[in-house]
C-alpha cells in the first residue's frame, strides 16, 4: 500500500483581472498597476510554497484558481497536475472545501493566501512540526486575519459564518477551535499585502525579481482589459 503523503500546501490565487485584484491597491496603482502587483504577489508566494514542497519527502503542492485555469500566470506558478478550480461561494465555503479534498490525498494541510508574503520556509518546517503535537497550527497577521491555517482533520465550523476580511478572523478562529475541543500551534504574527503601505514594505524587502517572476504581466497601453497585460516577457 502507498503511503499517504504528510501534507498537502494549498495556496488560493485570483486571475490578476484589472479591477478585480487587489482592488485595495488601485487608488495609488491603477487597475492595471494593482493586478501586477496581485500577479506579483501570487508568484512570489507560489515560489516560496512550492520550492518548500519539493525540498522535502511526501510533500503536495496545489494552486486553487480563481475564476477559472485560464489565465496565463497559473500555467507559470504550477503544473497541469498541481492546478486546481476553487469552487463558487465565500471564502469560508471555498476553503472547507480545499481543507476537505486536501485531507483525502494527505494526512494534514495547510491554507494559504496569495498575498501572504512574509511565509518562509523555516516557518513553514515550524508549522508542519506543530501538526505532529497538535490538530491545528495557526499563522496570525497583524491586521488580525491569518496567513496560515494547518489542519489533520475537518471541522467546518472553522470556516462558517465567519468575518472574513476584518480584524476579528483569527480571533474567532481560536474560539472555534477551543469550542472543538482542539490543542493547536501559533507561529509569530505574520502580515500580507492588502494596502499600498503593505505594497511598499514588500517592494522593500523583495530586492529582485525571480525568474518566474519576469513572467509577471507588464503594464500596456490602451483600456483596462484582462487583454491588455502581456505575459510574454
Amino acid at each position: 500500500m502507498t503511503d499517504i503523503p504528510i501534507v498537502s500546501l494549498h495556496l488560493l490565487g485570483r486571475a490578476p483581472r484589472p479591477g478585480q485584484a487587489k482592488t485595495r491597491l488601485i487608488p495609488a496603482l491603477g487597475p492595471r498597476g494593482a493586478a501586477r502587483a496581485h500577479a506579483r504577489l501570487l508568484t512570489h508566494v507560489a515560489g516560496v510554497t512550492r520550492a518548500w514542497c519539493a525540498a522535502g519527502p511526501g510533500r503536495l503542492f496545489r494552486l486553487w484558481c480563481t475564476p477559472d485555469l485560464r489565465h496565463p500566470l497559473f500555467r507559470t506558478l504550477a503544473r497541469p497536475e498541481e492546478l486546481r478550480v476553487q469552487s463558487h461561494g465565500d471564502l469560508g465555503r471555498r476553503l472547507a472545501r480545499v481543507a476537505e479534498e486536501g485531507l483525502v490525498e494527505s494526512r494534514a494541510v495547510f491554507l494559504v493566501g496569495g498575498d501572504c508574503v512574509s511565509l518562509t520556509a523555516s516557518l513553514l518546517d515550524e508549522a508542519l512540526a506543530m501538526l505532529e503535537r497538535h490538530p491545528a497550527v495557526l499563522a496570525p497577521a497583524a491586521d488580525g486575519g491569518y496567513v496560515l491555517l494547518g489542519l489533520t482533520r475537518l471541522a467546518k465550523a472553522l470556516f462558517r459564518d465567519m468575518p472574513w476580511g476584518g480584524p476579528e478572523v483569527a480571533a474567532v478562529t481560536r474560539e472555534r477551535l477551543r469550542s472543538l475541543g482542539w490543542s493547536w500551534g501559533e507561529l509569530p504574527v505574520q502580515w500580507d499585502v492588502d494596502g499600498p503601505d503593505d505594497w511598499a514594505r514588500f517592494l522593500r524587502n523583495v530586492s529582485r525579481a525571480t525568474d518566474s517572476e519576469r513572467a509577471i504581466p507588464r503594464e500596456t497601453g490602451g483600456h483596462d482589459t484582462e487583454q491588455d497585460i502581456d505575459f510574454s516577457g
